[in-house]
């Protein structure tokens, strides 16, 4: 028999300390890792994690400020609260399965249970160091990778009470990380509206909320687009608030102990179905609800005790009860609107008959489109018998984790890609050089239609938007949306650009939500190969490019690229890969949807016409000079 080189003897197995673990395992502790281009990328986790002890505190009476900076890629944060145990500093961000919070007395209803979340910093850290105060006594400790590399005597100290923590997440581990205020500054609001009161400050600026989550949807709204005033709810571990706008989708934010569960869960869930029963109760109408969620606008805050989230990073609730021996998150939910949602109905005849308008506008609407729809959906299942528009991948946001490895699925499952791109030859290039599991391809046949001020209509008589509604699986909304990252990739000239900004129209126009949740990413591309015989560079910005011929020197080879068919397929592969780069589209806290689409969609007014003509003008001048430099 022949001998195999794998060997499965007692020198197979390993022990890892926690520290090893978590480096080889980043997955399974902050989901995924990323660059710091989306909201749920690995940096955020690890600010997350600090700031969530701080928010303990808070909750349990103690430090009423939270003090952030971040500048050159590190991070401090300072609580007032009452300060980790002076000899018990270094177990706490340094031993797995340490720390207060298992003991349900001095924690009740804490974000986190697990004693994981600094050791996950600690371990995915170039530099960390913790410094505790009590009671005029201080204790520091600095580490290198989760190694301890200084241990401060414990000394004398002016300072108030409270926990001062300082990292920089390891660049070895976060390639090209990078901080975007605008995700940090939603986290911060976040915190906030969920504790009243609670004053943070950011690089300076100071954030605070006196009303809740009413605040929370008066800063996400536009008052011009509400269908009546915000009805904000308030109860023993429970506060809603929601109203409607005149934009399609749901906007739905959901809280569990201060955690933001982006992926919604059983709280959600039972919100949902709460909500369609009490507005159906109160008209005596059985309402499709479909039709009642159309256009809502909506968040809700529960405590809960000992809270169980299906996985680390804390996004999706699974808890099924409130508290132990309490009654079920559904009933929960269901009896606190039963009553509160009804009895402000009925004191408020006004809102009362805005609501059954709007529902009654999303009814009609629904109804109109049915005919349509039906077709549409025909046509579509069709269409994917010899579809050769979407090459699709293998693992899926909302598939059904398997019986094993759930935390690696999970992780695949928040990688789960799909590039909108244009033309045969740059889908190809794609389709050739990207991960089969992982991510898939949509391939638009020219430019998309304008869909600027048309009604939901157009999406199932566009072949184009329906088979690609059809793809991510959003027709009823996001539930079922099948990847988490949908990257537009267009070429780097203006016809790209034009394409890029007609894609983005459709989804501001019909799913809104899709952009709000920061599902929507704009892939970078390199503009520029620098390469002399011995070296090749590319290079995504005109610096770039200018670094890079002063590093190789003597007149290299530059090729500029216009088309994404022009990046062979080898090529391709390194820039959609583990350092790939993609913008994410934002909206700002304030930004109102149709303000925007009417400026760059409209008329041409002449501010558009003079941003146009202002980056033509760039893109000009740049060709200008490579060609010289040619």
């Amino acid at each position: 028999m022949a001998e195999t080189t794998n060997q499965y003897t007692e020198d197979s197995i390993r022990s890892l300390d926690w520290r090893e673990h978590i480096r080889l395992r980043p997955g399974m502790y902050i989901g995924k890792l990323g660059d710091g281009s989306s909201m749920d990328d690995g940096i955020y986790i690890l600010l997350k994690e600090v700031i969530d002890n701080c928010i303990d505190e808070y909750t349990m009476g103690y430090g009423k400020r939270v003090e952030i900076s971040i500048a050159d890629g590190s991070v401090t944060i300072r609580d007032y609260g009452r300060g980790i145990p002076l000899g018990k500093v270094v177990d706490v961000v340094s031993k797995i399965n340490t720390g207060a919070k298992y003991d349900s007395k001095a924690f009740q209803k804490s974000v986190g249970l697990n004693g994981v979340g600094t050791k996950a910093v600690n371990a995915l850290s170039s530099y960390f160091k913790v410094a505790a105060f009590r009671e005029g006594r201080t204790k520091v400790a600095e580490f290198e990778q989760g190694v301890l590399i200084k241990e401060h005597k414990e000394a004398a100290s002016n300072e108030p009470n409270g926990t001062l923590v300082t990292f920089t997440p390891d660049n070895t581990v976060f390639k090209h990380y990078h901080f975007i205020h605008e995700y940090i500054e939603n986290q911060i609001w976040n915190y906030c509206f969920l504790n009243a009161g609670l004053q943070i400050n950011f690089n300076g600026r100071n954030y605070v909320s006196k009303n809740g989550l009413l605040d929370l949807l008066q800063r996400r709204t536009n008052p011009e687009e509400l269908r009546y005033p915000i009805i904000h709810l308030k109860g023993n571990d429970i506060e809603v608030a929601l109203s409607h706008t005149g934009d399609y989708g749901e906007e739905l934010y959901s809280f569990v102990n201060g955690q933001h569960t982006t992926q919604g869960g059983t709280h959600q869930g039972a919100f949902r179905e709460a909500v369609v029963k009490v507005i159906r109760d109160f008209y005596k109408k059985d309402y499709d609800a479909a039709d009642v969620r159309q256009s809502i606008v909506a968040a809700i805050s529960v405590r809960v005790q000992e809270p169980v989230f299906e996985s680390q990073t804390k996004t999706k609730l699974g808890s099924q009860y409130v508290w132990e021996n309490g009654p079920s998150m559904k009933a929960f939910v269901a009896d606190f609107l039963g009553k509160e949602l009804d009895n402000y109905l009925h004191k408020n005849p006004s809102v009362a008959d805005a609501l059954k308008k709007r529902i009654e506008q999303s009814e009609r609407e629904r109804k109109e489109l049915s005919g349509i729809r039906k077709l549409a959906n025909e046509r579509a299942k069709k269409a994917n018998l010899h579809n050769k528009k979407l090459r699709d991948c293998r693992i899926h946001l909302n598939d059904e984790p398997p019986a094993k490895n759930k935390e690696e699925f999970a992780e695949k499952q928040l990688e789960s890609t799909i590039f909108i791109t244009e033309g045969d030859s740059a889908s190809g290039s794609i389709t050739k050089s990207r991960r089969v599991d992982t991510q898939a391809v949509f391939s638009l046949r020219g430019k998309p239609l304008n869909c600027y001020g048309l009604t939901k209509k157009v999406v199932y008589e566009n072949e184009e938007f329906n088979l690609l509604q059809h793809a991510l699986n959003i027709e009823a909304g996001l539930e079922g949306l099948r990847y988490n990252n949908i990257v537009i990739a267009t070429d780097a000239d203006v016809d790209g650009m034009h394409i890029r900004l007609l894609i983005m129209t459709f989804f501001l126009q019909f799913f809104p939500d899709l952009v709000r949740a920061g599902h929507i990413h704009i892939l970078q591309t390199p503009l520029f190969r620098v390469r002399n015989k011995q070296k090749t560079i590319y290079c995504y910005t005109d610096e770039e490019r200018q670094r890079a011929i002063a590093e190789l020197g003597n007149k290299p080879e530059i090729t500029r690229f216009k088309g994404l068919g022009e990046i062979s397929p080898e090529e391709f592969a390194q820039f959609i890969g583990d350092d790939m780069r993609k913008d994410p589209v934002l909206l700002s806290q304030d930004a109102v949807i149709q303000k925007l689409l009417e400026y760059y969609m409209g008329k041409n007014t002449p501010q558009r016409q003079t941003f146009i003509i202002d980056n033509l003008k760039i893109e000009k001048d740049l060709a200008e000079e490579i060609g010289a430099a040619v």
